[in-house]
C-alpha cells in the first residue's frame, strides 16, 4: 500500500540482515512496518531488503517506460530448508483484484499494478525467483478463514427490589405502644 509520501522509518534489530543501508529503510503504511518486522526478526528470514532495486514498465494509462520499485525482496527457508528468493509487493486487495476494485481510482491503480507485477514477474522468472502479493487477506491471515464474531454471554443481573412506594408514616393512632418506662419530665420554671 504505497503512497508517495514517507510514512515512517523502519530501524531493524537485525542490521546485518539488511540487503542496503539499514538506516534508509522506508515505509509508506502499516502494513509494510508490519512486513518490515516480520523479515527482521523471523528466523527464517536470511537476507532482506524494502525499495532497494528497480525495475521498468510501461504504463497502461501514458504508454511510457517508468520505474517500478518493489516493496521488498527477500531470501528464506522454506520448511523444507530449501532457500526462496522472493520479490514482495504490499497492497490492499481493492488495488490487487478486479473484483474488489470498485471506484475509478481503483480500477486506474489495479491497471498500473498489473503493468508492474507483469514486469516484477518476468524479472523474477529470468532470476529463479518468485513474485508474490501480500494484501490484507493474507497479513492478517483471513484467507479462507471467516472472521469470527465475538460471541458475548449475557450477564444475569439481579432485579433491584422496588421501594416502598407512599408507606405510610406512623402516627399517634397506628404508632407501636411504648413498652419502655420513662421518667416523668419536670416542669420548667
Amino acid at each position: 500500500m504505497a503512497t508517495n509520501g514517507i510514512k515512517s522509518r523502519y530501524i531493524p534489530k537485525n542490521p546485518s540482515k539488511y540487503i542496503g543501508n539499514p538506516n534508509n529503510i522506508v515505509c509508506r503504511s502499516r502494513w509494510e512496518t508490519q512486513v518490515c518486522k516480520f523479515f527482521d526478526l523471523s528466523v527464517s528470514v536470511m537476507r532482506w531488503a524494502s525499495e532497494e532495486f528497480s525495475l521498468q514498465y510501461i504504463s497502461p494509462i501514458d504508454r511510457k517506460v517508468h520505474k517500478y520499485y518493489p516493496d521488498f525482496y527477500v531470501e528464506y527457508k522454506d520448511k523444507s530448508g530449501n532457500l526462496v528468493k522472493e520479490i514482495v509487493e504490499v497492497k490492499p486487495l481493492k488495488e490487487s483484484t478486479a473484483e474488489a476494485a470498485k471506484t475509478e481510482y481503483d480500477k486506474k491503480a489495479l491497471m498500473i499494478n498489473e503493468a508492474k507485477w507483469k514486469a516484477a514477474k518476468a524479472f523474477a522468472a529470468s532470476n529463479g525467483m518468485q513474485f508474490r502479493v501480500l494484501t490484507e487477506l493474507s497479513l492478517f491471515k483471513q484467507v479462507d478463514k471467516p472472521i469470527k464474531k465475538k460471541t458475548v454471554k449475557p450477564k444475569v443481573i439481579k432485579p433491584i427490589a422496588p421501594k416502598k412506594a407512599n408507606a405510610p408514616k406512623r402516627t399517634s393512632t397506628n404508632a407501636k405502644p411504648n413498652t419502655t418506662t420513662r421518667k416523668p419530665r419536670k416542669p420548667k420554671a
